[in-house]
């Protein structure tokens, strides 16, 4: 099938070579890939970089079979054009401009990625540039879904996000007002608090002082992609038949182990939530949510901090992001 553009045989992209710091990101060089039935091989020109991949880095899942061992190529969410589609695939053709949902499989941080066709989202007719795109639109679609699906906003209610400003919690606090929540609390390091108040928070305070800092008020819903020492205090904040929602685990410290009669007691509730095998099971629940959120985004009321850098550089992004240094998403670029 007709490729958006040819490029050499191979494809430039990073490995993880093997668990450790982030000199262990190692530029080669990869087979051309081809998409199978049900994907679309893309022309990447952003790699969103997370927490995630830190993660994966690290090793800190080595002994999770689930998780490739090295080598492999880190990167769940890419924005790009359509170089390739597969078999099966009439929704997108060479050239569309796209943005990922999740690879399951990862893969991004290359000059082409494979992608599953029903996990992407086109870009045609949202008028965002690229980067934005992807800083945004992934996370939204995340947020909206954690937000309808694992747990659910009746209106009315008073959000808190754990790491205000990390790539996924800078997307609750519009997704979650154009839901109905009433009040958005984040909790962030005292270098990030400015930061944090400019993505629509209406009380941030750090995570030090959590949850004294609350001063007693009562939440419904915890978001919490950070784990550690935030987890177990967030159940004491939560209201009668609130919620903790554990959307991951960028604490490199373990949490506090808490019990079911933790949550018996105090008649709250806690649920986890990945995308990406959420929308394994049902793919077609991401159309609705990319309808919900993409206006957000297009209009700017959903509009996060971008810092770029080349592919190459990835080490120095997985050094911002273990430092805490960076506000909103890192993105790679391929250009």
């Amino acid at each position: 099938m007709l490729t958006h553009k040819q490029r050499n045989v191979h494809v430039h992209a990073i490995t993880i070579s093997q668990f450790g710091d982030p000199d262990v990101l190692t530029e080669v060089e990869l087979p051309d890939p081809h998409p199978g039935p049900g994907q679309i091989a893309i022309d990447v020109t952003h790699a969103a970089v997370g927490m995630i991949d830190v993660i994966f880095r690290r090793g800190d899942r080595a002994d999770d079979d689930r998780f490739p061992p090295p080598p492999f190529v880190p990167g769940i969410e890419v924005a790009g054009f359509v170089r390739e589609v597969g078999d099966g695939v009439d929704q997108f053709r060479a050239g569309q401009r796209v943005v990922t949902l999740s690879l399951m499989e990862m893969g991004g941080y290359a000059t082409v990625a494979l992608a599953d066709a029903a996990r992407t989202v086109s870009l045609e007719g949202i008028d965002v540039d690229t980067a934005q795109a992807l800083a945004a639109l992934p996370n939204a679609v995340t947020a909206h879904l954690a937000l309808t699906h694992a747990v659910r906003i009746d209106g009315g209610e008073t959000v808190l996000v754990h790491g205000a400003t990390g790539g996924l919690a800078s997307a609750f606090p519009a997704v979650a007002r154009a839901l109905g929540a009433r009040r958005l609390i984040g909790t962030v390091g005292d270098a990030h608090i400015e930061a944090a108040l400019a993505l629509g928070y209406d009380k941030v305070i750090t995570g030090a002082n959590f949850p004294a800092a609350l001063e007693g008020e009562e939440v419904g819903i915890v978001v919490d992609p950070v784990g550690g020492e935030l987890r177990k205090p967030s159940l004491d904040v939560l209201a009668p038949q609130g919620q903790l929602l554990i959307m991951g685990h960028a604490s490199s410290n373990p949490d506090e182990p808490f019990t079911g009669d933790d949550l018996w007691r105090r008649s709250i509730g806690a649920t986890g939530f990945v995308v990406g095998a959420f929308l394994q099971t049902d793919p077609s629940r991401a159309r609705p949510a990319v309808e919900a959120v993409s206006s957000l985004v297009a209009d700017g009321t959903l509009r996060v901090p971008v810092q770029t850098l080349k592919l190459a550089q990835a080490a120095v992004a997985h050094r911002h992001l273990e430092d805490r240094t960076n506000t909103g998403r890192l993105i790679l670029t391929t250009d």
